[in-house]
């Protein structure tokens, strides 16, 4: 049995605040669990945040309640938690949103079970796996006609001379999580095939040779990558926005992003429309691509199948994606929105740290950084109405630091 630590009493009453009312779990609660938190909590809709890291979520005055569990790392835990906190705090029924990949396969693989005591809007397995495992999500868009970077998988180091790559590559893990949480990384450059030949063993010590990708690199840097995001739903677009991700973290691979802008750009509909049709999607989506400058060419490069880290941009566009799901599996109508253009976010925790960076290597000048700030419409997470949760993320800078390199 897991047991809970409740972060703070329970606010405005008790959890399920009215009879039969419906809320929504929040499983993680950082800056993109905190959004979800603010989209749904100002509506009146009671939320209960699920963590086993620090939380900054549960400082909001929109979390009704937040719970502290050991880990959220693996199925077993994932399910015994839920279980657990649905009986202790009476949330039969309540939408279930993940914010991490490992949570979003836990659930679409017991999808079944869970769907008996909760709301699930993420798809089954048969759907996900082509979001978890880049080298079905390429396997895919190769057969579709979306166009990827050139991607090798090498299943044992003495594969490796027989590659013929243009340029320099990165080395990256086919299962994101099983790289990333040991490593920080999103990814590893190689500039020659010493660099690859020793890149690849160190990080075969981590996961399975098999699991590893080598992909060219495209050349450029944030600035050449865009994303399509939508809520997806009998294979149309309920609702959609395009970004450009205008500045990253760290700024070569970026983990994530740090400050985007909404854009129009229609022809990343099209593609990703038909990827998501393919697979039979429902729910939240992010498709990411990079602009390839020698042939003009967007990229697929990952599929993220639930809320995204700057998803909280989408109501200053005109599309609050969170609410929108929400209204969805109550049964209640959705209109069809589209993002509007010229929208900026930022999280400024990580990207004044990164500018600092870049300035000192001479790829940002000072005067042209100070002049972005000047354009922002949403920050990730300060605010004037919610203020705790940027008090407490400057508290937690070098726990979220050494935990998570930001």
């Amino acid at each position: 049995m897991i047991r809970l630590r409740s972060w703070g009493s329970t606010r405005h009453g008790t959890l399920a605040s009215g009879p039969g009312q419906t809320g929504a779990i929040v499983i993680g609660g950082d800056y993109q669990g905190l959004g979800i938190v603010r989209s749904l909590g100002r509506r009146g809709i009671p939320v209960c945040v699920i963590d086993d890291e620090a939380s900054i979520a549960r400082a909001s005055r929109f979390s009704k309640r937040a719970v502290h569990v050991p880990s959220l790392r693996d199925e077993p835990s994932t399910l015994d938690t839920l279980d657990t906190v649905r009986r202790a705090h009476g949330l039969e029924g309540w939408v279930l949103y993940p914010t991490r990949e490992e949570t979003v396969v836990a659930l679409a693989r017991n999808r079944a079970c869970l769907a008996r005591s909760f709301r699930v809007p993420t798809p089954d397995w048969g759907t996900i796996r082509h979001a978890w495992d880049k080298r079905e999500t390429y396997r895919l868009a190769r057969e579709l006609g979306i166009p990827t970077p050139r991607t090798w998988s090498p299943a044992e180091e003495g594969e490796l001379d027989q590659l013929e790559p243009r340029g320099p590559v990165v080395i990256k893990p086919a299962i994101k999580e099983h790289f990333f949480y040991a490593t920080h990384a999103k990814a590893w450059r190689a500039d020659s095939g010493g660099d690859l030949r020793r890149l690849v063993g160190q990080a075969s010590s981590i996961v399975a040779a098999e699991e590893l990708l080598i992909q060219e690199l495209i050349p450029g840097d944030g600035q050449q990558q865009y994303s399509y995001c939508a809520f997806f739903k009998d294979g149309e677009a309920v609702a959609s926005m395009t970004v450009r991700r205008r500045r990253q973290h760290p700024s070569d691979f970026g983990r994530a992003s740090t400050f985007v802008e909404t854009v129009e750009l229609p022809s990343l509909e099209e593609p990703s429309v038909r990827f998501l049709r393919a697979i039979g999607y429902y729910g939240l989506v992010e498709l990411e691509y990079k602009l390839d400058p020698r042939d003009g060419e967007f990229k697929l490069l990952d599929v993220n199948a639930r809320t995204w880290g700057y998803h909280s941009v989408g109501p200053a566009a005109g599309v609050d994606f969170p609410y929108l799901l929400f209204c969805d599996q109550l049964g209640d109508e959705t209109p069809r929105v589209r993002g509007r253009p010229g929208v900026r976010w930022i999280r400024l925790v990580t990207d004044v740290p990164n500018a600092v960076v870049d300035m000192r290597a001479r790829r940002v000048r000072p005067r042209e950084y100070l002049a972005s700030l000047r354009g922002v419409d949403t920050e990730a997470v300060f605010s004037v109405r919610d203020p705790l949760p940027g008090i407490y993320e400057l508290a937690l800078l070098p726990y979220l630091f050494f935990k998570r390199g930001l």
